[in-house]
């Protein structure tokens, strides 16, 4: 079957000129001559049938078809690098392990207690990549991944990992803190973050806490628990956080616990394993190590698929 695919010699002048406006330009930085990249830009637009550039004396500037059709190739040219790049850091002698991860999980528990597992392991090249938590998809390309019980990969294999605990913190000097400590939020401004609208309600609930604000969605809004926490240590409010998310700020004193209560919720991490696929002994020893070191810190949890056998991942909103 013929594959309508131009040369990727074809596509490299084709992006150059576009992004420069100018043929001249584009042939020093590919460092080929002026006639070598009008020539593949005449290729190009034969194949395609459409005409991608206008040529002027101010330069060349793209057709609405040649915009159309920059925007869709600058990032599959983008991916073919990102790709070959990957495949020339393979070393001969090593294993690669591909790993997805919830931002929040990676950044304050995984990524310290890394160093411990590739001292273990250190013919193991370790990629740690954003598992996606709002957007869908049906192909994930990790090895295995550690996310939110609830997050949709279809067909993939979830084992729970550790429930979250989320406490209330504030500002050491915070004006209403022994109010908080007392169970009184009435007059506390709330710190929100967009994607766990409603916390505030379930924590009050499970702490028994009843002097609450009359409007506790009212609060200022953040997308990451890394400006939650920012905000909280300038004293704009309290925030709701994993406990293991500021256990450094809390233990240096640069955080305070607003209320006693950690509520463990029914939220949690899970291990998700890819669908049918047979898991090579890196993968293996990658899986034990977390859930010991999981075990290790007290957070963990005893190690079993969910419904007992190991059942499929099913879609569900992610957070």
């Amino acid at each position: 079957m013929h594959r309508h695919i131009p040369s990727t010699r074809a596509l490299l002048a084709f992006e150059a000129v576009a992004r420069h406006h100018s043929v001249s330009q584009a042939a020093e930085e590919l460092c080929i001559t002026h006639s070598a990249v009008s020539q593949q830009i005449r290729h190009l637009e034969a194949q395609l049938g459409v005409l991608l550039f206008e040529r002027s004396a101010r330069g060349s500037r793209l057709t609405p078809a040649g915009r159309r059709y920059h925007s869709q190739v600058v990032g599959d040219l983008l991916r073919l690098q990102n790709h070959t790049l990957e495949a020339m850091a393979q070393r001969p002698d090593g294993t690669r392990l591909l790993v997805g991860c919830v931002p929040v999980f990676a950044e304050r528990w995984l990524l310290p207690r890394l160093p411990a597992f590739l001292a273990r392991h250190r013919h193991c090249s370790l990629h740690l990549q954003v598992f996606p938590t709002q957007t869908y998809m049906s192909e994930l390309p990790f090895d295995l991944a550690v996310q939110y019980d609830d997050a949709s990969w279809p067909g993939a294999e979830a084992t729970l990992l550790m429930r979250e605990v989320v406490v209330a913190v504030c500002a050491p000097g915070a004006r209403h803190r022994r109010a908080m400590a007392r169970g009184d939020f009435r007059v506390v401004p709330l710190l929100q973050l967009s994607s766990r609208l409603g916390a505030w309600d379930d924590w009050f609930a499970r702490a028994g806490i009843t002097r609450v604000p009359e409007h506790r969605l009212g609060g200022h809004r953040f997308d990451l628990f890394s400006m939650l926490v920012e905000a909280v240590r300038a004293d704009m409010g309290v925030g709701l956080v994993p406990q293991y998310f500021v256990q450094r700020e809390l233990d240096a004193g640069t955080l305070a616990l607003a209320h006693p209560h950690a509520d463990t919720g029914a939220r949690g991490y899970s291990l998700f394993m890819p669908p049918a696929r047979e898991p090579d002994p890196m993968v293996v020893a990658f899986m034990q190590w977390l859930q010991a070191e999981v075990a290790a810190s007290g957070a963990g949890v005893t190690p079993s698929p969910r419904g007992g056998a190991a059942a499929p991942a099913t879609a569900a909103p992610a957070r």
